[in-house]
């Protein structure tokens, strides 16, 4: 078979990903870190928050107050996310663009508001939710407040943060904030990021408490590259602010595959650089499946 310069070039690159990402598994088993179960509490950074390694996602497919939770229809729904909580999930992940507050609400208020950790997001951009109006976050966390029924919430973050200069140019939500936390209404702010300078500048700015990275060790639904977004995670994680790992398996694109899968929760705690694992799971196999292979990999 006669080979170009070019096929050369594109067969070498291919086969240097491919070593590049075997060897990140290759001494993966078990996780470097020791055992991990899926409803270990674990700490949040330095927040004080004490939360379930595991957190529910309610957010798969999510905009207009819409996702695969709420297409569930409402009653399933607040019985899936009550079977999370009797599984022993107790971080539940919202965000106003999803409409999941009144449904989580209702599935845990039978339950001490104590034993699980309540985050949410404000949406400030134009479009993805149904009004055209975009309030401050004092009008906003008071809304979120009543639809949660709950005095406080765990975290609140900015949603979908993507510039690099995002500190400057949303300091008065960041302020409002950060009035709110010194009142007690919520417990710790900060975003979620989907952007490589986004994330770089949260690593140099004291406000964020808590972060939301997409982060697997096969590329899809990343702000970059594994190469380039790995050491801003573990820069993250050594500037002491609470790491949640989001997109794990890449948006259901990773799911067709049980070692791939197993692959992307191996490579999560093996990092040594993530808190908490956020998983959208809207059936109980998704449960299931996603407690047995973080189980299996940590053996």
């Amino acid at each position: 078979m006669k080979y170009s310069r070019r096929n050369f070039i594109g067969t070498a690159a291919a086969g240097m990903s491919a070593m590049l990402l075997n060897s990140r598994f290759a001494d993966a088993a078990p996780v470097a870190s020791g055992y991990h179960d899926p409803y270990e509490l674990v700490e949040l950074g330095k927040t004080g928050i004490k939360t379930t390694r595991l957190c529910s996602g309610t957010g798969t497919r999510g905009v207009n107050r819409q996702s695969n939770i709420t297409r569930l229809g409402y009653e399933q729904a607040v019985l899936f996310i009550r079977d999370l909580y009797h599984r022993g999930v107790r971080m539940f992940d919202m965000a106003d663009l999803y409409g999941t507050h009144c449904i989580v609400n209702d599935a845990l208020k039978m339950f001490p508001r104590r034993d699980y950790a309540l985050f949410t997001k404000i949406w400030f951009m134009r479009g993805a939710l149904p009004e055209a109006e975009r309030p401050n976050a004092e009008i906003l966390v008071a809304r979120f407040l009543r639809e949660m029924q709950t005095d406080y919430i765990d975290g609140v973050q900015l949603h979908c943060v993507s510039s690099g200069n995002w500190n400057s140019e949303q300091s008065e939500y960041m302020t409002s904030l950060d009035k709110l936390k010194q009142k007690g209404i919520i417990r710790s702010h900060g975003i979620s990021c989907h952007a490589l300078p986004a994330l770089e500048t949260a690593v140099r700015e004291p406000w964020v408490d808590t972060i939301h990275v997409r982060i697997n060790p096969y590329g899809p639904k990343m702000d970059d590259t594994v190469e380039k977004v790995e050491p801003v995670v573990k820069q993250l994680h050594q500037a002491g602010k609470g790491v949640i790992a989001m997109k794990v398996l890449g948006e259901g694109e990773l799911t067709n595959n049980d070692e791939q899968k197993d692959n992307c929760f191996r490579y999560i705690l093996q990092l040594g650089a993530v808190d908490v694992l956020t998983i959208g799971m809207d059936k109980t196999s998704d449960i299931v499946d996603t407690e047995n292979r973080i189980r299996k990999v940590s053996k």
